[in-house]
């Protein structure tokens, strides 16, 4: 336990080096369970309110969450063999729509690398180069592709927990005008393929296109943003 503060501390300490603080502090809530806790800000959210949720694996207490507490309507996102299979056995309301594609930024077939352990769902397309890992193709879209498909052309919460493939999906996303309101990103700075410089980028990038952040978590992995449009 003491490694682990030890670890996050390090982290944060390393983040505010880099200027990458809460930009604008929010009242705002949190859901979900293990490692996938997510902040909100509700009071921009109506019943109805558009939601997507990309990389669910077995985990969806925030989605369920989301949806108990604010009406929302989400869209839930996984390609991966093993989400598929998990979500099908579950028990879900109505607001909850599952569909079995990935986010990236192309529109088709992706090799996915299979974790090693059977019960692990962490499923990457970004772990490159990993000796004797077996792989398995799955469905991925662009964002605007998805859009166009479901007939979205706002999101209200984005979230992302995608492992690592977050490096190839935001600059896509940033590229086009998208209407997303809060934008809720796991990223995996310590991934070995990943530089601290390309997410250093990323989170410039996003500042530039008016996307503030207000909570950093305490692992210091999971960021929530907002758009500057909904403070105005």
């Amino acid at each position: 336990m003491v490694f682990k503060r030890l670890k996050q501390r390090y982290r944060h300490r390393q983040l505010r080096t880099h200027g990458i603080v809460v930009d604008v502090e929010l009242i705002s809530v949190a859901y979900g369970a293990r490692s996938g806790i997510w902040t909100i800000f509700p009071d921009v959210l109506l019943p109805g309110s558009v939601v997507y949720s990309f990389g669910v694996g077995n985990n969806i207490e925030w989605d369920l969450g989301m949806i108990r507490n604010h009406g929302v309507e989400l869209h839930a996102f996984d390609p991966t063999p093993r989400s598929v299979e998990w979500i099908d056995q579950q028990s879900l309301p109505d607001e909850f729509h599952f569909h079995p594609i990935g986010l990236s930024d192309t529109d088709g077939e992706q090799n996915f690398y299979t974790p090693t352990r059977e019960h692990k769902f962490n499923f990457s397309y970004y772990r490159r180069g990993k000796r004797g890992a077996k792989m398995v193709s799955c469905t991925v879209n662009r964002l605007g592709t998805l859009l166009a498909m479901l007939g979205h052309k706002t999101i209200d919460v984005l979230k992302m927990d995608i492992e690592g493939g977050e490096m190839d999906a935001l600059p896509d996303i940033l590229s086009t005008e998208h209407g997303i309101g809060q934008l809720l990103v796991e990223f995996h700075y310590n991934d070995p393929n990943i530089s601290f410089k390309q997410f250093t980028t990323i989170i410039s990038s996003l500042r530039k296109r008016g996307f503030c952040i207000f909570h950093i978590s305490e692992r210091g992995y999971e960021f929530s943003f907002i758009h500057q449009s909904l403070l105005e």
